[in-house]
């Protein structure tokens, strides 16, 4: 597959895939979406390669420079990220947090809706988390590049153009806000299973998925 030109990224020295999380808060999903993505990227591709590689996360309501709710915080350590969670503070969903952005994932379809609401330049690069882990999990990645960042972006119009031909689901990573622990329990399960897939497609350990 042959990726288009994409004039948002940014050329040069300091070429990276970014991608941004995004839920309500920043408090729960997307902060839990941002460490898993980076500590499973840094286990694949080691420190050097990962970096490439931008993941950052921000709340379309956001609980600004609030810590990560603890019960998430504390769903993190068999993954061993609490400790990083520890230092993690919230951001607002505003044009410095969109800046250069390749791809926005959001905890649900809402998120997506936002999104695109406030930055409707966004709309060939939005979706939301688990939509966008299944649609590359049903695509044909066998012929992407293997350079990482031009992979992203080749994954990102493979995820755009098979939206149509896969079979809605459930996209939902509910807010576990207000809830027992056993929702954010839940809430970081399916991201962890979302990011796991796409972490995969993104950064095949041997050339391809399939």
């Amino acid at each position: 597959m042959t990726s288009p030109a994409h004039p948002h990224r940014r050329p040069g020295s300091d070429d990276r895939f970014r991608v941004l999380m995004v839920c309500t808060g920043n408090i729960c999903r997307s902060p839990a979406a941002e460490l898993m993505m980076r500590s499973l990227l840094v286990g694949r591709l080691g420190g050097r390669e990962s970096a490439r590689v931008e993941v950052s996360s921000a709340g379309v309501a956001a609980v600004v420079g609030s810590g990560m709710h603890p019960l998430s915080r504390a769903e993190l350590s068999p993954w061993g990220l609490a400790e990083r969670a520890g230092t993690f503070r919230a951001r607002q969903l505003d044009d410095r947090a969109v800046a250069g952005v390749d791809l926005v994932l959001g905890a649900d379809v809402r998120h997506r809706s936002s999104v695109l609401e406030r930055h409707p330049q966004l709309l060939d690069r939005t979706f939301a988390l688990r939509e966008f882990a299944r649609l590359v999990d049903a695509a044909d990645t066998m012929t992407l590049p293997p350079d990482l960042v031009k992979r992203g972006a080749a994954l990102v119009d493979l995820a755009r153009v098979t939206r149509g031909t896969v079979p809605p689901a459930d996209d939902t990573v509910p807010d576990p806000v207000g809830g027992p622990a056993s929702r954010h329990r839940d809430a970081v399960l399916r991201i962890f299973q979302a990011v796991h897939t796409i972490v995969g497609e993104l950064a095949p350990r041997s050339g391809g998925h399939r």
